[in-house]
């Protein structure tokens, strides 16, 4: 992937490329879909939905300043979200529930939800970034880094088993923290 030393935000920001933003689609689609889900959307609206939330994005996404508060991005990416299924509740005149009480819990940014949702983002999106990344590494390397990672087995222990040394342990665990690291900034605090 062309210039890796800026985060999958930024790329998308700039002059990005359809890889980019095919990237970002797989990694928020199933988030968004939950979110809607949640938002008490009817199950055969979701797909068009979260094709109206993807639009405004496009739109919307290079002139998105973060502003440095933890949580900015996902914020507003669930303000989006919510704004659109407003929209759909309106226009079909169908809500279940009122939506005016639930845009202040999901924008507001110390509520309750608001932290469930922060763990929830950052988790699925760290876990949906290292499956997106995965062919980018050698099972080997892949292999050292999760076993020093996600097992938090010592590198020597895994240069045994992989029949490596423990400096080439220690440095695919790092190749794969960097990349992570990268593409993973501004969209996760």
């Amino acid at each position: 992937m062309e210039d890796t030393s800026r985060s999958l935000l930024e790329r998308l920001r700039g002059p990005s490329s359809a890889e980019c933003w095919k990237r970002w689609v797989d990694l928020y689609t199933p988030l968004i879909q939950g979110w809607v889900r949640h938002f008490g959307v009817q199950e055969s609206d979701i797909d068009d939905l979260v094709q109206e939330v993807m639009s405004v994005i496009v739109e919307k996404v290079p002139r998105f300043e973060h502003s440095g508060q933890r949580g900015a991005f996902r914020r507003w990416l669930r303000t989006i979200a919510f704004n659109r299924a407003q929209l759909q509740f309106r226009a079909r005149q169908k809500a279940d529930r009122d939506p005016a009480e639930t845009v202040t819990e999901l924008v507001e940014p110390c509520g309750d939800l608001d932290q469930q949702w922060e763990r929830e983002h950052d988790e699925y999106v760290t876990h949906r970034l290292l499956d997106l990344l995965r062919p980018d590494f050698t099972d080997s390397t892949w292999q050292a880094f999760l076993r020093q990672v996600m097992d938090e087995a010592a590198p020597a222990e895994v240069a045994a088993e992989l029949g490596i040394s423990v400096n080439a342990a220690l440095i695919a665990k790092s190749r794969v923290l960097r990349r992570l690291r990268e593409e993973i900034r501004g969209l996760v605090d």
